[in-house]
């Protein structure tokens, strides 16, 4: 059973392209891989259950109870948590009243073809604010990329740079940031502040943010180990001085993506220590179903 509390894909699925996964040399959009796995884990057999929401999860012998937001309960025996990451919102003035209505966490189809021949600014430095702003590049007039930093190298893949150095509507604003976003029922302007204080107020149709993610583990605390950023800690981590963590009930070692809890299982970008692209947490997951047998096969 697969438990989705929005929709399939998480983040990745938000990704309005995705160039560097194995088998697609043309790329394609996130929402397009995240329909092709559900097809493939349905024909496979998966159950769905979406949209639901995991709120808590607790131990009784070999059994994990998950408690879903509508009450109700699952019980198994191993689980895998690949739960990701949740967009860091945008704490200025402005920000949160037009989310939605020109503030967008993720650059989708839907709205791309909205800012078309319009000017729309992105906030970010990492690979997902890259992608995002040559795609967009695409439908509006103008984009601008505003970066906290001073250069777009540091956090961003080679390729991406030079894509973006080489689209003549997309401009680079190092040294800068949002200092208020305006409008009444949408995104109207932007007010961007330099380092030096100095502010200009940019019009736009639209603000797409890309600072960054924390992990949506919070269900978990108290239950497993989190590092001090509230990752899930796994295999060798969860050891402390050569011990097994208190919560550590089978005469085995934690394998390597495995909790401080035996049959909690934990993959991709919610996992310390975690590698942040599509094909490691895939990977990671692959590997994590060997894990679960091993494990099941202990229990009998």
């Amino acid at each position: 059973m697969l438990i989705e509390r929005e929709a399939p894909g998480g983040q990745a699925g938000t990704s309005s392209r995705i160039e560097n996964y194995l088998g697609f040399p043309s790329g394609l959009s996130g929402g397009d891989l995240a329909r092709r796995a559900v097809v493939q884990a349905r024909r496979f057999g998966v159950e769905l259950l979406a949209p639901q929401e995991v709120c808590s999860v607790h131990v009784e012998g070999p059994y994990r109870k998950l408690t879903l937001a509508d009450g109700s309960e699952i019980t198994c025996h191993a689980m895998i948590v690949a739960v990701g990451l949740t967009y860091r919102q945008l704490e200025v003035p402005g920000a949160a009243p037009l989310g939605g209505a020109g503030v967008y966490y993720g650059a989708s189809i839907t709205e791309a073809l909205s800012c078309e021949n319009q000017t729309v600014l992105t906030v970010g430095a990492g690979n997902s604010a890259g992608q995002a702003a040559l795609y967009l590049a695409r439908y509006a007039a103008k984009v601008i990329m505003l970066v906290r930093g001073s250069s777009l190298a540091a956090r961003m893949s080679h390729y991406l740079v030079e894509r973006i150095e080489q689209t003549p509507n997309i401009e680079v604003r190092l040294n800068a940031e949002v200092d208020a976003v305006l409008g009444d029922d949408h995104v109207e302007a932007v007010v961007v502040r330099a380092r030096d204080g100095a502010t200009e107020t940019v019009s736009a149709a639209a603000l797409f943010i890309f600072t960054g993610a924390e992990p949506c583990a919070g269900w978990l605390a108290g239950v497993v180990k989190l590092d001090a950023h509230g990752f899930v800690l796994t295999g060798p981590q969860v050891t402390e001085g050569g011990k097994r963590p208190k919560t550590w009930d089978v005469d085995r070692e934690p394998f390597l993506l495995e909790s401080s809890v035996p049959g909690i299982f934990v993959v991709g970008d919610v996992r310390s220590g975690s590698v942040k692209r599509v094909a490691s947490a895939v990977g990671e997951g692959s590997i994590a179903v060997q894990f679960v047998h091993q494990h099941l096969e202990r229990l009998k």
